[in-house]
């Protein structure tokens, strides 16, 4: 069963067999009233995503969901560990940007657009406040979020410190940075997190950057579209890595 563009399993049976099949599961939904026990631990070992919600909300898909809905991702996710080991023994320097709380479809598919083009090694983003990767974010991306890696990670705060503890520099974009785009160093292994267009990047992701960076404007709009920024950064790391 589909619904705005998703993938649905409803069911108990159903979904705990899409799991042991291998499928890419988006979330899983539980009625906070219900017990289920083996499905809680098997999404807690696989890093599923698992929300407990009132019974009124699986209603809305289908009457028979035995308190149990999943939606099926359009898209692969990639361990974000695993990519980065991979990276440095193939001798080659990550560019990985990481976008804090980019929920809007059409920034996220335009950014993904932008990562795949210009030699981006994956995106990164927290599974909570990020944009749903449904059917409509593949079409919006122009089939790009299939191409690029997606590493889906709890925290950002988190992987920024295992990104740092790899050697991974990290760069903060915020419009009241010192360095100017160009005077970062992107021929070294770098993640460069984006915020979000209200409200910028989180603080504790600010405190935790080596380096932050503005792009240097005339203008007098207050800032650039997140999806643009992203793509001028990406634009630079290319510009700099194929000198």
């Amino acid at each position: 069963m589909s619904g705005k563009g998703k993938l649905l399993v409803i069911g108990r049976k159903p979904v705990l067999e899409a799991i042991h099949a291998g499928k890419t599961i988006d979330k899983v939904l539980l009625d906070r009233l219900t017990s289920f026990p083996e499905l809680v631990t098997l999404c807690k070992q696989q890093g599923i995503v698992l929300r407990k919600v009132p019974r009124e909300k699986l209603d809305q898909f289908s009457g028979q969901h035995q308190g149990v809905v999943a939606f099926i991702s359009p898209v692969e996710f990639t361990d974000l560990d695993a990519l980065v080991s991979h990276l440095f023994e193939q001798g080659r320097s990550p560019l990985l940007l990481l976008l804090d709380r980019i929920t809007d479809v059409g920034n996220f598919g335009a950014i993904s657009r932008s990562a795949e083009v210009l030699g981006a090694d994956a995106l990164v983003f927290p599974e909570r406040e990020s944009a749903e990767l449904n059917a409509l974010t593949v079409k919006r991306s122009a089939g790009a979020l299939l191409r690029v890696p997606l590493c889906r990670v709890r925290d950002l705060p988190t992987a920024v410190k295992r990104l740092k503890d790899s050697g991974i520099a990290i760069v903060a974009m915020d419009g009241k940075g010192k360095a100017k785009l160009a005077e970062v160093d992107f021929n070294q292994p770098i993640a460069v997190i984006m915020g979000s267009e209200g409200e910028g990047i989180d603080k504790p992701l600010i405190k935790l950057a080596d380096q932050i960076c503005r792009i240097p404007q005339s203008g007098e709009t207050d800032s650039l579209n997140v999806s643009v920024a992203a793509g001028i950064v990406l634009y630079e790391a290319h510009r700099q890595r194929n000198a």
